[in-house]
């Protein structure tokens, strides 16, 4: 019987903030066994652009990511917020290790064709070195995904974090009984944006086109649901979308086939 794993992606501003970032490792490191921690840092990202006098510039909640930008993220989600993240960790008594995708090809992507938009150098995820990151997590390590991936001819590129989480939960669903947890600034996926009580609790792949079309889900909502059915249909065993301070109980939004 394989032994279960929980990979958690949680958004930048989540652990940008030290009160939010504390109480999040601290639910955490309550999660029993095996478990894997995907990061954005998208403010802090913006904020150092800002001080540099490097535009940000966004479409549909995706970063456009010029060689300035490129700097910037790779500083920021591969640095700043990777190692803060760790060192709280292994402050709780947690044994991690900070990664990007270049690290022992922990995944490789292809640079993102221009099509309607040149979103620069983003990279679309081609394989995950599943076995290198099972290895780490049956030794007891946690990986600590930052959102950076690379072509494997020297190209950094700038990776969207809910990819990142999806494309890790259907790689190691081959080894491991995975749950997958995106965590956001809300408590599940809401009927409506304005009241935190209008949680949908269970969200089907049926009801999906009619809630995106009748514009109850928008926005970076969209993608991040799609992933969760493309891990669900590559063997991933459940996805919950939560919110972060919800991690002791796990309640929200469950995405089902």
């Amino acid at each position: 019987m394989k032994q279960s794993l929980v990979i958690v992606k949680v958004g930048g501003k989540i652990v940008e903030e030290p009160e939010t970032l504390g109480k999040l490792l601290d639910d955490f490191n309550s999660i029993p066994g095996n478990k894997l921690l995907v990061h954005g840092g998208g403010r802090s990202a913006t904020a150092l652009a800002e001080k540099l006098g490097i535009e940000s510039r966004m479409v549909n909640g995706r970063r456009i990511t010029d060689s300035a930008m490129l700097d910037v993220v790779t500083m920021v989600y591969g640095g700043l917020v990777n190692k803060n993240i760790v060192a709280g960790m292994q402050a709780r008594g947690m044994n991690a290790i900070g990664l990007s995708g270049t690290d022992c090809n922990v995944m490789l992507s292809d640079k993102r064709p221009v099509k309607d938009i040149d979103y620069g150098f983003v990279g679309d995820v081609r394989s995950v070195n599943a076995g290198f990151l099972a290895s780490l997590i049956e030794q007891g390590i946690i990986p600590v995904l930052a959102p950076l991936t690379h072509d494997g001819r020297g190209q950094l590129l700038n990776t969207n974090a809910d990819t990142i989480a999806g494309e890790a939960a259907k790689a190691l669903a081959s080894a491991f009984r995975v749950t997958l947890i995106y965590c956001f600034e809300k408590p599940g996926v809401l009927m409506d944006e304005n009241d935190d009580n209008s949680v949908i609790p269970y969200l089907s792949y049926y009801d999906f086109p009619r809630l995106v079309q009748d514009g109850t889900i928008s926005g970076g909502m969209i993608p991040k649901i799609q992933n969760a059915f493309e891990a669900l249909q590559a063997g991933v065993s459940s996805v919950l979308i939560t919110k972060a301070g919800n991690l002791d109980r796990l309640t929200g939004t469950t995405i089902a086939l």
